[in-house]
């Protein structure tokens, strides 16, 4: 059978069989790293002992980095072994603090495999002693060694490792300068995004999107500029984080200066592409289960969605039944700020529900008579006549009489 079927099939012991029997160092790479894939397997055991030989024997280069990236991806417990067995330590019954001190020395390693793999399993374990010997490795030769290094310094999120982070957010490859912010926002600490607020405008996408995500962290307005100059970059996915940065900052913010921070943000997010701030808004407000992230989406929606959309509005509907209060109220009057015929037609069948909460139906006829026409008129007339209901029948009436009165038209 061919490497591709035995993969295909989920044959570990075939694979592990011309890892061992053949003689093309292509074909045995290609071995080892398809053992890699199968970490839920029931001859997983097999394989780890198969890898770890092949990376002990001094194999050619390309077949040792292969079995250990295997292994790496196997999980923590697979390159233990390895570890345990180049340490002739016992691993497996020991302490993370044994352990970890057994990974921190294969850090050493002449192979960058097994230091990429130790640093992964150092992340894994999460021990704060671990920071001193993965930042002394930040300076590795190997580019890849670095960026899991960082990584891992992430994981464990002890504020010691941010001075060596942040001197790799400069003069480095891509990949170790995203691996080095994404670390600096997991640790998330004053020093730490500080350090990362001169990254919005990295050459690279993906590290101006990891650094414009941990802005949402601040608890102050610092990252807002910042955040501000995000929304008209390049990349789309750059511009949706901000926006959901936006709202975290929006939602830490000391109260005083809300309201400031908020309509600044309204007057740049008017003129920032719509479809990058209307769909995250509208995702925060459908999908979070955070309180002030949720006021804030409602009430930014009203102010920056134009026309009658669809999806907006009905998320904006859906909000009237919020069980927080301020935001059901920011978004009845994010609907009153849309206006329009789907606005209308959507709050009338709210009003019209029998099924919903009173006070849903009633904030329903109160943005009736800021938004509605002659079907929301006779949609009201007949809840007046009809309901017994005294809190929608009151704003039933107020909204009637907004619309120029009980069969009556609108007034200029």
């Amino acid at each position: 059978m061919s490497l591709y079927e035995l993969q295909r099939d989920g044959d570990v012991q075939g694979l592990i069989e011309t890892l061992r029997d053949s003689t093309n160092d292509e074909v045995r790479r290609r071995a080892a790293a398809y053992l890699g894939e199968f970490p839920n397997h029931q001859d997983r055991d097999d394989a780890i002992s198969a890898l770890v030989r092949v990376a002990q024997e001094g194999d050619t280069d390309a077949v040792v980095a292969a079995a250990i990236d295997a292994l790496d991806q196997l999980g923590e417990d697979a390159v233990q072994q390895l570890i345990g067995e180049m340490t002739g330590m016992d691993l497996e019954a020991g302490a993370d603090w044994k352990r970890a001190k057994a990974f921190a020395r294969a850090l050493d390693a002449d192979i960058p495999e097994i230091r990429m793999a130790a640093a992964n399993a150092l992340g894994s374990l999460g021990e704060a002693d671990a920071v001193g010997p993965l930042t002394d490795r930040l300076d590795d030769p190997d580019p890849r060694v670095r960026a899991r290094v960082a990584r891992a310094c992430g994981q464990i999120g002890d504020p010691r490792a941010v001075a060596g982070l942040t001197e790799h957010l400069q003069g480095e490859p891509a990949g170790v300068r995203a691996a080095a912010a994404g670390a600096l926002g997991e640790i998330g600490n004053r020093e730490a995004l500080q350090a990362l607020l001169a990254m919005y405008d990295d050459e690279n996408d993906r590290v101006r999107r990891i650094a414009v995500d941990a802005y949402g962290n601040f608890r102050n307005d610092r990252p807002v500029d910042a955040l501000i100059e995000a929304l008209d970059d390049p990349s789309a996915t750059v511009r949706r984080t901000a926006v959901y940065s936006l709202i975290e900052v929006l939602a830490n913010v000391p109260t005083d200066r809300s309201h400031e921070i908020r309509e600044t943000v309204v007057e740049t997010l008017k003129e920032a592409d719509e479809e990058s701030v209307v769909e995250p808004l509208t995702e925060i407000l459908a999908e979070t289960t955070q309180d002030p992230q949720r006021r804030n989406s409602a009430w930014l929606l009203g102010r920056v969605a134009t026309g009658d959309r669809g999806r907006v509005v009905d998320t904006l509907v859906t909000a009237m039944d919020d069980d927080d209060q301020m935001a059901a109220q920011f978004a009845a009057t994010s609907l009153a700020e849309i206006g329009g015929t789907t606005v209308e037609g959507r709050l009338i069948d709210v009003l019209e529900d029998t099924d919903r909460a009173s006070e849903v139906r009633a904030q329903a006829a109160f943005v009736l008579g800021k938004v509605g026409d002659d079907r929301a008129r006779r949609s009201l007339e007949s809840v007046l006549e009809e309901s017994d209901d005294e809190a929608v029948r009151e704003r039933a009436f107020s909204a009637l009489s907004k619309l120029g009165g009980h069969g009556g038209r609108p007034s200029d």
